[in-house]
């Protein structure tokens, strides 16, 4: 879950800044992936995982780092952003992008990095340290979001939608009364087996249900996606919702955190995030010893909000200055 954040000011970042790095890589299967770096080059690496799947990355997530210290590495996941083919769905799975993160890492010669991600990035880095503990120096993670059903059952099965009945109707009465029990499912078949101008209004209709609900002030007005990017939005995040994630089993992250029992983290969690409520942040955190969390009052979802960006930078300061102590995160890839 999770877009790109709203374009607006948030005092608390740091100054904008360029890439010092811009490439096409490829990871094969046919997937070329953007990947850019920013700050300094012999900073602490860090990788920074956008939400959807299918969100993009944007040049605000660069702000979330003092560039002094951190070596910002910023990529958009298979079939979005500039990332092409475009909304593709081919050979595009959780593991495949796993498995993107580490022909990047190589590619930079980078041997160890933390990970930042909100929402589906927060699964992403989440499973990606499951699978390489030893490749994560610590994760900060927003807007939790752990791939669960009782998860997808709120923001897609009429949970969320009783907070916000009149955006709810607007989603869910796009399709027939007959198939409104698995709204998944019915905009799976319209966002793939229609001819490109409904699969077009039908990810327009999926992103702005999320993008309504996604920070408090938007106050159920999330505007209107442009076309390309709802179309990928919407392929992308519908595409992984209808494999749950492509785990195999429901309750797979929290089953296996004590692969990370080692590797420091902080959560910060709106307390009003309607898209990904604050159960799974506070059971991610019971089943995670090294890691804290940090409920911010008054806040939503969106990376944009005042009190989640302030936070944000606050945790990536202190991370940044601990393990630039240590030396971390040098020397080449394995």
């Amino acid at each position: 879950m999770d877009r790109s954040p709203t374009p607006r000011s948030v005092p608390a970042l740091y100054p904008p800044l360029d890439p010092f790095d811009q490439r096409m890589l490829d990871v094969g299967d046919g997937h070329r992936v953007y990947v850019e770096q920013c700050g300094n080059p012999e900073g602490v690496p860090v990788v920074v995982l956008h939400g959807g799947p299918g969100g993009g990355c944007s040049p605000m997530m660069r702000r979330f780092f003092d560039p002094e210290r951190w070596r910002i590495v910023l990529f958009d996941q298979r079939g979005c952003g500039r990332s092409r083919p475009h909304a593709s769905i081919r050979d595009n799975t959780t593991w495949h992008l796993v498995e993107d993160m580490e022909c990047i890492r190589r590619a930079l010669g980078v041997d160890a990095w933390a990970l930042f991600g909100g929402s589906w990035g927060a699964t992403l880095a989440l499973i990606y340290a499951i699978a390489h503990p030893e490749r994560a120096l610590h994760l900060a993670l927003r807007g939790v979001f752990l791939m669960e059903e009782r998860e997808l059952q709120w923001f897609y099965g009429g949970g969320a939608g009783q907070f916000w009945p009149d955006q709810w109707r607007r989603f869910r009465d796009m399709v027939p009364e007959a198939e409104r029990g698995d709204l998944i499912a019915a905009y799976h078949a319209r966002l793939f087996d229609t001819a490109p101008h409904e699969q077009i209004a039908f990810a327009r209709a999926w992103a702005s249900w999320e993008n309504a609900l996604a920070s408090m002030a938007s106050q159920g007005h999330g505007g209107e996606a442009g076309a390309e990017y709802a179309r990928a939005f919407a392929r992308l995040e519908n595409h992984y919702f209808m494999h749950r994630g492509f785990l195999g089993e429901d309750g797979w992250i929290r089953a296996r955190l004590d692969r990370i029992a080692d590797v420091p983290g902080v959560i910060v969690q709106g307390r009003y995030d309607m898209i990904c409520p604050p159960l799974s942040a506070r059971l991610l955190a019971d089943g995670w010893p090294n890691a804290s969390l940090h409920m911010i009052p008054f806040a939503g979802h969106a990376l944009s909000e005042s009190g989640i960006a302030e936070q944000l930078v606050r945790v990536t300061d202190a991370a940044g200055r601990r393990l630039a102590r240590h030396g971390a995160g040098g020397g080449e890839a394995g």
